[in-house]
């Protein structure tokens, strides 16, 4: 019997994915945006103690590797030829710090993940050497100085472990965000692996000046790191190196984009003013502001948007982050055990219909945007003998929209044009008793697009455009129509803002929790000060009682 033959179709490209709960490879018609197929793999996060968070660089390298692989199984059974893969993008959880042996190409550390919080006594001595009337580091980075930055996490690694002090002055050792250490090794790793980044991510280390696009000797003095370990810091859009391993060997790497910076891609806001906003681990609102650096009175960080070529002009962003959003979906799964899968909280919430004046402010990281309170830690409050788990289920997605309000109101206040509706996309769009509470909550419609993986295409829509590919044309009259699924405010302005004003009283409550040691601390296993709050809160809702936690509203 003669061969099935293989499906005639348009050029496709390639997305890795690589998130804080997930890694997942897809893979994209270039001609039509279609997604044809993709692979996905959990990561496992690792709390070593309290306020720490981490993964193992290599578990995510090969999830990486399996998820290209299934995906080329995947495409096969469909009759779709793996060598129509023209290119492939990057996208990556931002922020996150790795640091390997450039000689062996093992990891000196595990990952330090965007949202860990062990360098808060690294951030407060750092914040005594800045001068008062010369905050430099905000001037030239766009950003306030934060246990969030890739950059007080490597100064705590150079200060802490011992393996990268050694390999530092060996001049062994090679710093990067995620996508640099994925970079390095699908390029050939120590076999002439590509060492490099894009400005997205390179912006968000606070050792990158975001005017001049490069590594500034000042911000690397501040903080004690030698700009021989950095990456090459390139556009988001150009041929980086080629896959030197597995079914994709020899298909260049072209695209390359902060998870946040390729959702704004993928949702096509490539004019000034068009903003979008991604539910995933954590939340974030970007905010397109062209080529023009707007700084915020209100909060929020100035970042770079994209760069799409290296002859391309930069655009930047206004960006407001929010570090618990479907974490919170998670910690109810995993930690409370209210749900058994992170689906089953849309059914909790239908289920009770409200929250029966319960707030939750899941400050488990600290409160970010537009706050930046590193001592505030997440409270249950407006608790009675009647509140059950459906109704904390209710509040914790009211939570997650409270907070992306609070981010509008600053990016309305800093823009001066509000919003007349808010883009979405991430995994927990997928709720739709989440998309109507935000209408809700906003006032404004809420517009999710009918094909949800944005980040992924964003990237992809870099690779297939860049220089030397060219299977994807950026050009506004060749992008694709997208189609959006619109979500109209239900509840009256005025219920809106009596909520919302009581979430603030909650969020008040929150702050200022943690008086004590720092969790950066060596001693004593750092024993519960960092969210102790949250903690004997936590205790108070087990206390009334496993009869109302399971009882039904």
């Amino acid at each position: 019997m003669a061969a099935a033959e293989k499906a005639v179709v348009d050029p496709l490209v390639g997305a890795v994915d690589q998130g804080t709960s997930s890694t997942r490879f897809l893979v994209f018609n270039s001609k039509t945006a279609e997604l044809l197929s993709y692979h996905q793999v959990e990561i496992k996060q690792l709390f070593p103690r309290e306020g720490w968070a981490e993964q193992d660089p290599k578990e995510i390298l090969q999830s990486v590797h399996d998820c290209i692989e299934k995906t080329c199984e995947k495409l096969g059974q469909l009759n779709i030829d793996i060598s129509n893969i023209k290119a492939i993008g990057v996208s990556n959880q931002r922020e996150t710090t790795v640091i390997w042996d450039k000689l062996t190409g093992e990891p000196l550390y595990n990952a330090v993940l965007w949202l860990d919080l062990r360098t808060q006594a690294t951030v407060e001595k750092l914040s005594k050497l800045i001068p008062e009337n010369k905050n430099f580091l905000k001037t030239k980075t766009g950003l306030p100085l934060s246990t969030y930055f890739s950059a007080v996490k490597l100064r705590w690694l150079f200060d802490n472990v011992s393996q990268v002090q050694k390999a530092v002055e060996g001049h062994r050792a090679l710093f990067g965000t995620i996508d640099s250490w994925l970079i390095w090794c699908l390029t050939g790793g120590v076999n002439g692996g590509v060492h490099c980044t894009d400005v997205t991510n390179a912006s968000r280390t606070m050792l990158f000046n975001i005017h001049s696009l490069e590594w500034d000797e000042e911000l690397c003095d501040f903080f004690g790191i030698p700009m021989e370990i950095l990456p090459n810091a390139r556009s988001s859009s150009e041929i980086y190196g080629l896959m030197k391993s597995g079914s994709l060997e020899g298909v260049p790497i072209s695209g390359c984009l902060g998870d946040q910076s390729a959702a704004l891609v993928g949702q096509m806001c490539f004019q000034d003013g068009q903003a979008k906003n991604t539910y995933g681990t954590g939340c974030f609102l970007l905010c397109n502001t062209g080529r023009k650096c707007v700084f915020s009175e209100h909060g929020l960080l100035t970042t770079v948007a994209y760069k799409l070529g290296r002859d391309q002009p930069v655009c930047y962003a206004l960006e407001g982050s929010i570090a618990i959003a479907g974490a919170v979906i998670r910690w109810l799964r995993d930690n409370l055990g209210i749900i058994k899968t992170s689906e089953e909280i849309e059914k909790l919430a239908k289920e009770a219909g409200t929250s029966y004046d319960c707030y939750f402010v899941p400050a488990f990281s600290g409160l970010y945007a537009p706050y930046w309170k590193p001592s505030a830690r997440g409270i249950i409050c407006g608790l009675t003998q009647f509140t059950n788990k459906c109704h904390i289920g209710f509040a914790a997605l009211e939570a997650v929209c409270f907070q992306t309000r609070e981010i509008l109101d600053a990016m309305n206040h800093d823009c001066g044009i509000p919003l007349s509706h808010l883009q979405v996309d991430g995994g927990m769009t997928n709720n739709k008793i989440l998309m109507q509470l935000q209408a809700d909550i906003l006032c404004i419609p809420v517009m999710k697009p009918t094909m949800p993986e944005t980040t992924a295409l964003g990237a992809a829509m870099a690779a297939g455009a860049a220089e030397g590919v060219s299977v994807w044309s950026l050009k506004p009259e060749d992008l694709s129509v997208v189609t959006m699924e619109r979500f109209e405010p239900h509840v009256n302005h005025e219920e809106s803002e009596i909520r919302y004003a009581t979430w603030k009283k909650a969020v008040m409550r929150s702050m200022d929790w943690v008086t004590t040691e720092s969790p950066e601390s060596e001693d004593s296993g750092v024993f519960c000060s960092l969210s102790l709050g949250f903690f004997i809160v936590s205790s108070m809702v087990m206390l009334i009682g496993a009869r109302y936690l399971s009882t039904s509203p």
